[in-house]
């Protein structure tokens, strides 16, 4: 018999920090803060897809 002891860790605010997102644009990876506003708009509206085979 398996059980699961999950425990819930509780950060207090001063201890959290910002996920510094970075992404991959013109050939090299940047930090997306970095990026103008037009750029960053742009990164918004990126949609994530499945590529399929050629064979298929």
């Amino acid at each position: 018999m398996t059980t699961n002891n999950l425990m819930t860790i509780e950060l207090r605010e001063e201890e959290r920090q910002r996920c510094e997102i970075w992404t991959r644009v013109m050939g090299y990876h940047r930090p997306l803060t970095s990026f103008n506003p037009g750029k960053q708009s742009e990164h918004a509206e990126r949609r994530h897809f499945i590529e399929s085979s050629a064979n298929s």
